[in-house]
This record gives structure tokens, sequence and C-alpha cells, in this order.
């Protein structure tokens, strides 16, 4: 990976940018200062699980996204988050029980809602009324963007037509489509978000290593401030927040996304585009997310 660094913590070979160094003698190397070099010999490089370090690439990762997916959302926003969330509560309490210990789907969508300051009032509501109300319908839709970009659209309605109808206007009001097989673009991972000041490369694949991670990339906020995001199977996202936790890492968020593994990179006017029709989608009152694959042209 250009520019980045690769671990192989079943073989327990780093890469960085060419270099490659053997983790069971820097263990012991780093101890006393020192940090060896090694070749790259074929009986070291079997692995058990990879860890890639590196630069802003996709949705999430890079400056033009910082704002739409780190920063909160403004007060006359929160409402309306905050009564989703309460209907994804509903769905996932009838789809498989009250108890988050038993129900993965509702333990991290709690996690979401702590994340996100949700009142404790408000969560132990919806959980109570999710036999006695309409649950609604969570669907995720797949379309194109401008530039070629890929778009994950997930809804939740208790009115199938009238949201299919209504994202479809969105899209080809704004330059986008409906388009089958996006969702392929995507990985379904856990991240957690932690803040980043301090944190060296070498520091966060030792973190990633000992909290059970499979990945660790870099990002920046709204006001360009060091960022680590941390990738794990969606089983292990509670694992891995926990392990984060108890290493010392300050969690800003923690939850599942839909990680893109082809960024699509856009010039300056289709990232206009791209964005215009992305807040247009966030606007609709069905609309809980929207995920990208974009990625801003050098």
């Amino acid at each position: 990976m250009a520019g980045g660094v690769v671990l192989r913590a079943g073989g327990v070979v780093l890469r960085a940018g060419g270099v490659v160094l053997n983790l069971r003698r820097l263990a012991c190397s780093t101890a006393a200062g020192i940090w060896p070099v090694h070749t790259d010999l074929p009986w070291n490089t079997s692995p058990v699980r990879s860890l890639h370090l590196g630069t802003n690439l996709c949705a999430g990762h890079n400056k033009w996204s910082k704002v739409k997916h780190i920063k909160g959302p403004k007060d006359e926003a929160r409402g309306r988050m905050f009564m989703k969330f309460g209907m994804m509560i509903r769905i996932a309490v009838k789809e498989g029980g009250p108890n988050p210990d038993f129900n993965i789907a509702l333990s991290n969508i709690l996690e979401q809602c702590r994340t996100n300051n949700m009142p404790k009032a408000s969560i132990e509501a919806a959980i109570k009324s999710a036999e006695k109300t309409k649950a609604g319908s969570q669907q995720t839709f797949e379309a194109r963007g401008p530039g070629g970009c890929v778009l994950l659209i997930q809804v939740l309605t208790d009115n199938t037509t009238r949201s299919h109808q209504e994202i479809k206007h969105l899209l080809h009001k704004n330059g986008g489509a409906l388009a089958d097989g996006a969702r392929h673009t995507f990985n379904r991972k856990g991240v957690v978000m932690a803040h980043g000041e301090g944190v060296c490369t070498e520091r966060a694949l030792e973190l990633a290593i000992e909290a059970g991670a499979e990945d660790v990339q870099e990002a920046e906020d709204e006001e360009e401030k060091p960022l680590m995001q941390f990738l794990c199977d969606v089983t292990q996202l509670k694992k891995v927040r926990a392990s984060l936790e108890g290493l010392g890492m300050q969690i800003i968020s923690a939850g599942l996304e839909f990680v893109p593994h082809t960024p699509r990179s856009l010039d300056q006017t289709q990232l206009e585009a791209a964005s215009t029709l992305i807040e247009a989608l966030n606007e609709c009152p069905d609309v809980v997310r929207v995920w990208d694959n974009i990625q801003a042209s050098s």
C-alpha cells in the first residue's frame, strides 16, 4: 500500500514505506531503544490478520467528508435524530427482544444512542413501547451520484412505496439515480473513532493489535485535529471499544458502518454536486444515513 503501513499479525511482519520490520525482534529491540530492519523472508509472511494504516482513502476518511461524518448534528436536527433512533430501537426489539446482551442489533443501536447523547429516559421509553407501536421497516437503497460516486441510503419508514418514490425523485433532481450493485463497493464493519493526538503510527498499530481491530486509519475532524478510526468485525465492536478505552484511548463514537473498499476520486465541481445531493437526501425525513465512497482529488 503506497505511503502506508501494513502489519501481518500472524507472520509478525511490518511493512513501512518499503521497509520491513519483524515484530518479534522489534518488541525486544524497542525496549532497548533500537528499531532493527529485517528482510521479508517467505516463512515470515503467513498472515492471521492484516492491519493497514493509511492516509485518508474513502468516505469518513478524507477532508471532504469530515464535517458530514464527524461533526455532530446541529441543535435543530437533534430531535429528528432521536426520533429515528427511537424507531430503530423499536425495530430491533421486535426482531430480537429487549435484552441487548442477547440482541446484538439492539446493543449496537444503544451504543449509537449513548454516543450521540440521547437521553436515557427516551431510550427506555422506546424499548418499553416497542411491543405497543408499529415499528416501521428499514431499507437500504443503492445509488450512483455525480462523477460516478456510489451511495448507500439507509431509510426507516412506515410507507416503503412513498420512501422509494421520494428517494428516486431526489436522486433524479440532483444528478443521481438508483443503481443495483452499489452495495458491493462497501464492507459492513464496526468502526470505533478515537482522538489521535500524540498517537504515532507505531503506537496506533500496537493499539489495534491489542484491541483486536482489523484495521486502523488516520482521519481528521472539522478542526483538522487528528483522529484514529479502528475497524473491526461487526461482532467485535463492543469488545474493541472496551479494549481501546482500557488502553487509554478517548472514544468519540462507535457503531456499524458501510466502509468503502473502492474510493471514487472527484474533482471540485463533482464534489460540490455530490455534496448538494447528499445534503438533500439527509434532509428527507425517512433517511437515517447516507454512505459514500467519495475521495477528493489531490
